[in-house]
C-alpha cells in the first residue's frame, strides 16, 4: 500500500513537471513571438512608408511633366498665330484675322481651360479679346504695363507670368508670344497671348480643395501660392507672414521648397499644427536656360499613410495570432498524450511532432514565398499597363503640336523638295498618332474602361463615305476599284457607336489594300437578316472580299489575337481592335480565304434596330 502511494506521488509529480514545463514552453513561445513580431511591423511600416515616399516623388514628376506638356502645347498654338499670315502682316482686325484667332481660341480650350484670347499691338492696346460667354472683353484698353506684354516686347521671346489677380477677383497666369515681322526689318508689332485661370487649370491634375486628403499646391517663381485647398493663402507668398505662421516657420519645409525652386526635386515629412505631412515637390521648367517657372508640391497627411501600414500590421497580427493559436492547441495535445501514453511512446511522439511542425514551417515559408512572388505579379502587370496608358497619353501631347506647325510651315514653304521631306513628316507622325491611338484602344479594352456613343444610323451612307475617303487617298502606285452591293434596297439602321463602327471597317479595307500588290478589286458586300444561311431578321451582315495574298494559314486560327502579324507593314493590332469593338456591341467578326485561292473575306455582323 505505501510504495503504491509512493508510485501515485510520482505519477502526479510527473505530469506537474510536464504541465510546468508546457507552460514554460508557452510563455517562450509568446515571448519570442511578440518580440519578433514587433521587430516584422517595424520593417514593415519602413518599407510602406519608403514605398509610399517613392510612389510619391514619381507621381509628382508624372504631374509636373504633364502640366508643362500642357504648357508647351499652349505657347506653340500661339506661337502658330504669331507667324500666321494674317499677324505677320499686322492685321489685327479684320474678319479672317478675327476666324483664325476663334479656331485656335476653341482648339486650346478643348485641351486645357484659359479664360481669353488676347491681341495687343506694339504699344499695349488690346485689339482682339476673345473670351467665353458672359465674360467682359476689355477691348481696347491699355495692358503695356502688364508682364506678359512688357518681357514679350523687351525680350522678344515667349513669357509664362507669374501669377496675379484678375479683375474678377481670381489668381491667373498668361503665357504669350511676340509678334516679329519675318521681313529684313524683324519689326515688333505685337503680342498674341492667352489668360489661364489657375484653378481650373491645375484642378485637372489633382485635388486642389481637400486639405485633409492627398492635395496640390503650385508656386510661381516669386513663391507665391497659385493654388491650395486654404483659398485664403492663393495669391500669397510662401515665405509671407501668413503662410509661415501657419507652417510653424517650419526649416525643413522651407529649405525643401526653396530646393525645389532652385530646380532640385525633393521631399521632406513635417509636422504642423493640423497633423504631420509628407511633401514631394518637382519644378515646371518652360526654358531650359533658365530657372523653374513654377514648382509642384503634392502633400499627402501621413495619417492616410498610416491607416494602410495599420491595415496591413492588422492582418499580418490576426495571421501570427492564428498561428499561435493553433501552436498553443497543438502542444495542450501532446501534453494530454505525453501523459497518458507511456515512455517507450514518448520519443516517437517527439519525433513526429517535430516532423509535423517542420511539415508547417515548410508550408508556411512557400506560402509566404508564393503570396509574394503574386503580390510582385499584380503589382508589375498594374505597373506595366499604367506605363503603357501614360506612355501613350504622353505621346499623343507632342504629336498634335508636331502635326499642327509641320502642316503650318508646309504651307509657308515653296521648294518642291521641301515640301516633299514635309509630306514625310506629316505621312509618320500621322502614322505615330494612329499607333497611339491604338494603343489607347487597347488599355481601355483590358481595364473594361472602353465607352460607346450609340446612336441611330445609315450603315449605307457610313460604307459609301469611307470607300470615298479611301479612293481620294490612294496614291498611284496601286490601281484600285471598289465594288459595293446592298442585297436591300431599303437602308440598314444600325444602333451602335458610328465612330467605331467606320474604324472597324476601314481597318478591314486598310487591311485588304495592304495585301494587294499593284491593282485589285474589294467587294463590299451587305445584306440583311442571313447568317450562316438561317433567317435572322435582326443581324446585318457585312462582308469585305479582296483579291489580294489571302491569310497565311498559320496565322488564320490566331488572326484577331494581339500582335499576330507576318507583315513588316503592321503592328497585329488593327484585327484585335476590331474584334474587341464588334464583340462590344454584341456582335461577331472572322475570317476565311476565298475558295478560289484568291484573295480573302472579312465578315461582321451587327444588330440592326428593333
Amino acid at each position: 500500500m505505501f510504495n503504491k502511494n509512493i508510485h501515485f506521488h510520482k505519477k502526479i509529480d510527473g505530469r506537474i513537471t510536464v504541465i510546468i514545463f508546457a507552460l514554460i514552453i508557452i510563455l517562450t513561445s509568446f515571448t519570442l513571438f511578440f518580440y519578433f513580431q514587433q521587430q516584422s511591423e517595424n520593417r514593415i511600416k519602413n518599407t510602406i512608408f519608403e514605398q509610399q515616399q517613392k510612389e510619391q516623388m514619381d507621381t509628382t514628376k508624372a504631374l509636373a511633366e504633364n502640366i508643362q506638356s500642357n504648357l508647351f502645347f499652349i505657347k506653340a498654338n500661339i506661337q502658330g498665330l504669331a507667324y500666321s499670315k494674317y499677324l505677320q502682316e499686322g492685321d489685327f482686325q479684320s474678319d479672317g484675322t478675327h476666324k483664325v484667332l476663334e479656331s485656335r481660341y476653341i482648339q486650346i480650350n478643348e485641351i486645357t481651360p484659359i479664360d481669353r484670347l488676347f491681341l495687343l499691338d506694339k504699344n499695349g492696346i488690346a485689339k482682339v479679346n476673345m473670351v467665353s460667354k458672359g465674360q467682359k472683353a476689355y477691348n481696347n484698353q491699355n495692358f503695356s504695363d502688364r508682364e506678359i506684354f512688357r518681357l514679350a516686347k523687351n525680350t522678344l521671346s515667349p513669357v509664362f507670368s507669374n501669377g496675379y489677380i484678375g479683375k474678377d477677383g481670381n489668381i491667373k497666369i498668361g503665357v504669350s508670344y511676340p509678334i516679329i515681322t519675318n521681313n529684313t526689318r524683324k519689326a515688333f508689332i505685337g503680342v498674341i497671348g492667352v489668360v489661364i485661370p489657375a484653378s481650373s487649370f491645375f484642378k485637372h491634375f489633382g485635388n486642389i480643395y481637400d486639405i485633409n486628403s492627398q492635395y496640390l499646391v503650385v508656386l510661381d517663381s516669386k513663391a507665391v501660392q497659385l493654388i491650395h485647398p486654404l483659398q485664403s493663402l492663393i495669391g500669397l507668398p510662401f515665405f509671407g507672414n501668413k503662410s509661415q505662421n501657419i507652417t510653424g516657420h517650419n526649416e525643413l519645409l522651407n529649405n525643401m521648397v526653396k530646393s525645389v525652386m532652385d530646380g532640385n526635386p525633393s521631399s521632406v515629412i513635417y509636422a504642423i499644427n493640423k497633423g504631420e505631412r509628407l511633401n514631394t515637390g518637382y519644378p515646371i521648367s518652360v526654358d531650359a536656360n533658365t530657372s523653374p517657372r513654377y514648382s509642384l508640391f503634392v502633400i499627402t497627411p501621413t495619417s492616410s499613410i498610416y491607416s494602410k501600414i495599420n491595415d496591413v500590421i492588422s492582418i499580418e497580427r490576426s495571421e501570427m495570432f492564428s498561428l499561435i493559436a493553433g501552436f498553443t492547441t497543438a502542444i495542450m495535445i501532446l501534453i494530454i498524450f505525453l501523459i497518458r501514453w507511456n515512455n517507450t511512446l514518448d520519443k516517437e511522439v517527439k519525433r513526429r511532432t517535430n516532423e509535423l511542425e517542420e511539415s508547417n514551417k515548410q508550408i508556411s515559408i512557400t506560402n509566404t514565398k508564393l503570396e509574394a512572388a503574386n503580390d510582385q505579379l499584380k503589382v508589375h502587370d498594374k505597373m506595366q499597363k499604367e506605363f503603357i496608358n501614360i506612355a501613350a497619353h504622353e505621346l499623343r501631347t507632342p504629336i498634335q503640336p508636331i502635326l499642327g506647325l509641320t502642316e503650318l510651315f508646309k504651307n509657308k514653304v515653296k521648294d518642291t523638295e521641301e515640301k516633299e521631306l514635309l509630306d514625310v513628316i506629316i505621312k509618320n507622325t500621322k502614322r505615330l498618332k494612329n499607333l497611339t491611338e491604338d494603343i489607347l484602344d487597347i488599355t481601355r479594352f483590358e481595364s473594361s474602361t472602353l465607352h460607346l456613343n450609340k446612336e441611330e444610323f445609315n450603315i449605307d451612307e457610313l460604307i459609301q463615305t469611307i470607300i470615298k475617303e479611301f479612293k481620294k487617298s490612294l496614291n498611284d502606285n496601286k490601281k484600285m476599284k471598289f465594288e459595293y452591293k446592298n442585297n436591300n434596297l431599303n437602308p440598314h439602321i444600325v444602333y451602335a457607336d458610328k465612330n467605331r463602327i467606320s474604324q472597324v471597317i476601314s481597318n478591314l479595307i486598310n487591311n485588304s489594300i495592304k495585301f494587294i500588290i499593284k491593282e485589285g478589286t474589294i467587294f463590299i458586300d451587305i445584306e440583311k437578316g442571313k447568317i450562316n444561311g438561317n433567317d435572322v431578321n435582326e443581324i446585318v451582315l457585312l462582308k469585305i472580299k479582296d483579291t489580294g495574298s489571302g491569310v497565311d494559314n498559320d496565322i488564320l486560327p490566331n488572326l484577331f489575337r494581339k500582335f499576330t502579324t507576318k507583315s513588316f507593314q503592321g503592328t497585329g493590332l488593327g484585327l484585335y481592335i476590331c474584334k474587341n469593338i464588334i464583340e462590344a456591341h454584341g456582335g461577331k467578326i472572322w475570317a476565311e480565304n476565298n475558295e478560289d485561292g484568291i484573295g480573302a473575306t472579312f465578315s461582321f455582323y451587327l444588330y440592326l434596330k428593333s
